[in-house]
């Protein structure tokens, strides 16, 4: 067992909406990702996503309302719901999630992350 310090993981890289893994639970990884601008719509059909906002602000969009999230704040979005994730500047958010997820969910685009790195 060995503590894991965030700040050092989100100094390790600098590139946006490109989850790395820094710890397993159970079924799930503890990913963290650095964010800024617009996401793509998407939803998971079998999966829900905690997006942990570590620092900045994260706008979550559904189809129906908006939430902010804010630093220390977290936000489950169940399986199924569609969402876009939206960072007016650089964000850094923890994400916990079974290991099956794909971060763009039901989509396949050029963001489309399949080969994780472990920092």
């Amino acid at each position: 067992m060995r503590s894991v310090n965030l700040a050092e993981k989100f100094r390790q890289f600098n590139e946006h909406w490109s989850p790395k893994i820094v710890g397993e639970l159970n079924d799930s990884y503890v990913k963290v990702v650095k964010v800024k601008g617009e996401f793509v719509w998407h939803h998971h059909d079998s999966e829900d996503e905690l997006f942990l906002v570590v620092k900045g602000r994260l706008l979550l969009k559904f189809r129906d309302r908006e939430v902010w999230v804010e630093e220390g704040e977290f936000v489950i979005v169940p399986r199924g719901v569609e969402h876009l994730p939206v960072a007016p500047e650089e964000t850094h958010v923890v994400l916990l999630e079974p290991k099956s997820t794909l971060n763009t969910g039901n989509v396949r685009n050029e963001r489309t992350v399949s080969e994780l790195d472990r920092i």
